[in-house]
């Protein structure tokens, strides 16, 4: 639990210092970026998140349906306020220069918290075939590898607006700490509850229509107009290689 709060921390806060390095208008590496953490956290939600909950859970599996359903729209509520961020969209000029966005920075903190807390460390207590367990790791990498472009696009519109890096940092800080406090917590105030139970249910149905929205909203938006281009095209199959080769390891 420790090792996944300090490596999400850590990549937000890290992310943020790319700003001094790429310049925001000139980020090709971030559609890079974008198009292998879409491709990965798509895999991986069809091919663990999904099964996993619906093997292990203990309720109506047409239940969960509805919790994939919810935190498919309610990703779609949350980028009305972040304006997708969470998918690298960097809008320099919405708002008045010295003005914080608030709603962005909220909508932010609520989609980074859900993410962390499905990451939660029971499988030793219950049995390997938990969803969660098998899991852990691939969801902690992906969410790490998707705070990367988000962090920088969130970085660049607080630099846009505040036009001081110290202060765009401090704020940058409520995005750094929203995974880290959603693990402690599902590992500790809902430790008691069991792994197949409502609470994780719940809460893996949200994050995986999470997962579905922002994946395929990044790989569509790579690839606008359908028009072949081959960097983001090798960007995307690696991204599907390295999900793929979780199930070689866990």
């Amino acid at each position: 639990m420790i090792v996944a709060i300090l490596a999400l921390f850590f990549t937000v806060v890290l992310s943020g210092f790319l700003v001094k390095v790429f310049p925001p208008d000139k980020s090709i590496w971030l559609k890079m970026a974008l198009a292998f953490s879409g491709a990965y956290l798509f895999t991986i939600t069809i091919i663990h998140l999904l099964p996993e909950v619906l093997a292990g859970s203990t309720t109506n599996p047409y239940h969960i349906g509805y919790w994939v359903l919810a935190g498919f729209f309610l990703q779609l509520v949350l980028e009305l306020f972040s304006h997708g961020v969470e998918h690298g969209h960097i809008h320099h000029h919405h708002g008045r220069v010295g003005s914080m966005p608030f709603l962005l920075l909220g909508s932010l903190f609520v989609h980074s918290f859900l993410e962390g807390s499905i990451l939660v460390e029971h499988g030793h207590a219950h049995g390997s075939g938990n969803h969660g367990s098998n899991s852990f790791y691939l969801v902690l990498l992906g969410v790490g590898l998707h705070h990367v472009p988000a962090a920088f696009a969130l970085m660049s519109v607080l630099m846009s607006r505040l036009e001081n890096f110290r202060k765009a940092f401090l704020w940058l800080l409520i995005f750094a700490v929203g995974s880290p406090l959603g693990i402690l917590v599902s590992n500790t105030v809902l430790a008691q509850e069991a792994p197949d139970g409502l609470v994780y249910t719940a809460l893996t149905g949200l994050v995986a229509g999470n997962f579905l929205h922002i994946s395929t909203t990044i790989l569509f938006e790579t690839s606008p107009d359908h028009r072949f281009n081959r960097n983001k095209l090798v960007a995307t199959l690696l991204g599907l290689s390295l999900a793929l080769a979780g199930d070689f390891i866990y």
